[in-house]
């Protein structure tokens, strides 16, 4: 059913803008907890500060607010708080940015861009390094034990 224009509609105003929750591209998470696109589109443990910086990035105009998403299991743990809120369409409802006409775009976009952030890239390289390390230093007790 098509929608008819209500002149009182106003997509500039900050509560009629979409909202991006982490819960939407984690990874992590199952449809059932809130995840919104495909696994293999999604990103491990994102944050709002990443996604409020990739958006920002992007020029379009964000706002954070301090929320929780709904489905979490632990409300009290920081690290799954903040709700970003991301204007798609002007106060005439024309589409701001011609890359992300809908919430899903977004999404996907931020799927994509946030493996891609240097603290991402920095953070893993020093875990796969801390790895080889624990790795060749088990091997090295290993070679200088002698069998009975």
């Amino acid at each position: 059913m098509a929608r008819s224009w209500n002149p009182d509609f106003n997509c500039s105003d900050r509560e009629r803008w979409v909202c991006v929750y982490p819960a939407y591209i984690n990874s992590k998470k199952t449809v059932a907890e809130g995840r919104r696109i495909p696994k293999n589109r999604s990103v491990d443990n994102p944050t709002y500060v990443e996604i409020r910086d990739v958006l920002a990035n992007a020029g379009m105009t964000v706002g954070v607010e301090n929320k929780v998403y709904p489905r979490e299991l632990d409300p009290r743990d920081p690290k799954f708080r903040g709700r970003i809120r991301v204007q798609l369409k002007d106060e005439n409802g024309a589409i701001l940015h011609e890359n992300f006409p809908t919430r899903r775009s977004v999404l996907f976009y931020l799927g994509e861009t946030i493996p891609k952030l240097k603290a991402r890239v920095s953070a893993q390289n020093a875990s796969q390094s801390s790895q080889q390390s624990q790795q060749s230093n088990a091997q090295k007790r290993q070679r200088g034990k002698k069998k009975k």
